[in-house]
């Protein structure tokens, strides 16, 4: 199950709660009734394998970098 992340609004304390994705938000503390918003939290995401860098992607095609040297000769 998740874990998300709260804010007391009256203390700034947060603290974090085990609930389902189905079950609503909660509006108020579980032990003091004071109101508590639901903050977004950042997930870490690692990438692995190829095609994830700019030395992995595609390599231009060959017409390009043959015009673009025959126009810097041309001057």
């Amino acid at each position: 199950m998740p874990v998300y992340v709260y804010r007391n609004l009256v203390t700034g304390e947060t603290f974090e709660i085990e609930q389902r994705m189905t079950e609503a938000a909660l509006t108020e503390h579980p032990e003091t009734g004071e109101p508590v918003k639901r903050l977004i939290q950042p997930v870490g995401i690692a990438f692995k394998g190829s095609g994830f860098y700019v030395n992995d992607s595609r390599s231009k095609p060959a017409s390009a970098d043959s015009s673009a040297s025959s126009s810097s000769s041309a001057d």
